[in-house]
């Protein structure tokens, strides 16, 4: 039997964040985690897939070298390289989780941990009493019923595979489809994007995706919309898929990747023996400084709902341990004006609203747009394109989004990130002079709106 001031569910970006600072505040502090330090962020989402996105991208990088009078020659790619390789870097990270969280004083305890009571935690034959509990368990991929969903693989077996297939499947219109279609392009796999809307990435601005598309498309990803599947079957050539394609169009894979989405990741962990309220999708309900329904209960993170990215849970964990053992009035965190970048080839990157929130907003709106060729690419011969957005409230010249398609998008929306929260006008933007010759200075350079909305 043991006591604690904070027992912490997982050991995930926002359940370490919140241990380490409550330990360096002086609170007795125990994480549990049965899987690997983390989270999946660290494991199997942000780090490896980003890993995997340089990779696949030296393909395209051999094949432009020719341009630069570089005579290079691919000579095929090595999978088990790049995957054993990304495997000791995220050991090697693991350990960093470990130092980081026994450095704070905290304590780790490997195993599943099983709420008893508002105040005790059992994690094997061992019961934890605690002041207060928090749940950090993150998310988890979904898998719909259907017919050989046995045969598939999820973003948590994905990064591992022994062999690399020849032929994938990828279903899903978010952010890990997309972002892994271009990953085993990149590698020259025959790849297959099925989802079964009219829109992928439907959150994001429709002109910036819709290149995105195209962009896709030109790098061999075989993009299939309104597409509808129900379900696989184990034959000696791979995988066949059961799916709403024209007669005669047999699609047969050798691997399926199921990124249709997550769930919060609550499976046995006794929520049923407290307070503690789910909305309809599972995700657990937090009130005022992430407090659930039961007083001593806290949750931060994907398991609550909020916006499903890494800052974000690093910024929740940060602001409740300050809350709770450090005299901050409220944990309170600002979500608005979020930067991100889809990690896709190319990226984009994304801050404020789409064109068509505006629209439906009923604000009037400038709308700038600037589309060209990547200069790297006026010698490597690559017909890709770069697409760069700013959307301007028209009374108060605000900027209301700023999107880009391009390669770094992420790099360079980071700066301008920081502008939109400190609430830069377009006047602002046009008194910024450009750094030349740079692709991020088309957003300092843009005079004529291309279009107003909300007239």
């Amino acid at each position: 039997m043991s006591q604690y001031d904070l027992v912490v569910i997982g050991a995930g970006s926002g359940g370490v964040r919140a241990a380490r600072m409550a330990a360096s505040f002086g609170a007795k502090v125990a994480v549990i985690e049965d899987r690997y330090l983390g989270g999946t962020c660290v494991n199997v989402g942000c780090v490896p897939k980003k890993l995997y996105v340089f990779g696949s991208g030296f393909s395209e990088t051999i094949e432009d070298a020719q341009g630069y009078g570089w005579n290079v020659t691919n000579h095929g790619f090595d999978w088990p390289r790049l995957r054993d390789n990304k495997i000791q870097e995220i050991k090697r990270l693991n350990g960093i989780y470990d130092r980081l969280l026994k450095g704070s004083g905290a304590e780790l305890i490997d195993g599943r941990g099983t709420i008893v009571d508002a105040n005790t935690v059992r994690v094997g034959h061992r019961v934890l009493h605690t002041q207060r509990i928090l749940i950090a368990t993150g998310g988890w991929p979904r898998q719909p019923e259907m017919p050989g969903i046995g045969l598939t693989k999820t973003s948590n077996e994905i990064f591992d595979l022994k062999e690399l297939p020849k032929r994938i499947l990828i279903v899903g219109g978010g952010y890990i489809a997309v972002e892994f279609a271009g990953i085993f392009a990149g590698m020259g796999v025959q790849t297959t994007l099925s989802y079964r809307g009219p829109n992928l990435l439907k959150e994001f601005d429709r002109e910036i995706v819709n290149q995105l598309l195209e962009e896709m498309k030109a790098k061999g990803v075989d993009v299939r919309l309104d597409h509808r599947l129900f379900g696989f079957e184990s034959i000696a050539e791979g995988i066949r898929v059961n799916h709403s394609g024209h007669d005669g169009d047999e699609l047969i894979v050798d691997d399926v990747l199921m990124a249709v989405g997550r769930v919060p990741n609550t499976m046995g962990l006794g929520l049923e023996n407290t307070q503690v309220t789910t909305r309809d999708d599972g995700t657990i309900e937090v009130f005022e400084n992430f407090q659930t329904k039961e007083p001593s209960i806290y949750a931060v993170g994907d398991v609550t709902g909020t916006v499903a990215l890494t800052p974000v849970a690093l910024a929740e964990g940060m602001a409740l341990a300050r809350h709770l053992f450090a005299g901050d009035a409220s944990a309170a965190v600002d979500y608005a004006l979020i930067p991100t970048t889809i990690f896709s080839q190319p990226n984009i990157g994304t801050i404020g609203l789409s064109e068509e929130a505006v629209i439906e907003s009923g604000r009037k709106a400038k709308v700038f747009v600037s589309r060209f060729k990547p200069m790297k690419h006026t010698l490597s011969g690559r017909l890709e394109q770069s697409i760069f957005k700013l959307i301007v409230d028209d009374d108060t010249d605000q900027i209301l989004g700023l999107h880009l398609l391009a390669p770094d998008a992420g790099e360079i929306l980071q700066g301008f990130g920081v502008a939109l929260k400190a609430g830069a006008t377009k006047e602002d933007f046009d008194r910024t002079i450009g750094i030349h010759p740079t692709a991020a200075e088309e957003f300092v350079t843009m005079r004529e709106p291309t279009r107003v909305i909300g007239e």
